[in-house]
């Protein structure tokens, strides 16, 4: 008969994930996650198989928690332009409120691990996928209801500001000041009038 853990799964990855985004993949070792989550390393090889199952769980936990959120958020706007900029004025926020500097997750492994590991790359993917979708959904209804402009196109729309969504945390990563970063912002929104 199998053990049952004994351990609160979703906090020990919340734990993972926080530390892989501090310190990133190859940062971080196997005594720095039991460490960081007060688990044993048998008790993480037994939940999760390996270091890079540990890491793929965050990613997972890391679209749902803050990626999940902001398609949820442009699915529900009626305003496209007011609830776009509202996502992007959300991640500006929180780059400047991050006082460690954290790179966002998915930037982190884009860079470092999505070239090495195709579990990686999909779950990438399958992120910038569902945001762009969310996007083009908002743009294209947009564009029904006269909002943004009916000659541009939803999915090169929605493929830049997935990139300059992406771009923003990676230069707020390097310096994360807010005037500079909504410059970006204010030239992106200028794209959908």
């Amino acid at each position: 008969m199998a053990r049952q853990r004994e351990f609160d799964t979703d906090a020990a990855v919340t734990a993972a994930m926080e530390l892989f985004q501090r310190k990133g993949y190859e940062g971080t070792s196997m005594r720095d996650l039991a460490d960081a989550t007060g688990l044993g390393s048998g008790s993480l090889y037994a939940a999760f198989g390996s270091k890079d199952g540990l890491y793929l769980a965050a990613l997972d936990l890391y679209r749902q928690r803050y990626a999940a959120p902001l398609t949820d958020l442009l699915r529900a706007g009626q305003d496209a332009r007011a609830v776009i900029r509202e996502v992007f004025v959300g991640v500006v926020d929180d780059i400047v409120q991050d006082g460690r500097r954290q790179a966002c997750l998915i930037v982190g492994a884009a860079t470092e691990r999505a070239h090495r590991d195709g579990r990686v790359a999909e779950r990438l993917r399958a992120t910038t996928q569902s945001l762009e979708a969310a996007l083009f959904d908002t743009i294209a209804e947009a564009q029904l209801r006269n909002q943004i402009p009916a000659d541009r196109s939803p999915a090169e729309l929605a493929t830049f500001l997935v990139t300059t969504l992406q771009g923003l945390r990676v230069m707020g990563a390097v310096s994360p000041c807010r005037a500079t970063l909504m410059l970006s912002v204010d030239v992106a929104m200028r794209c959908l009038t």
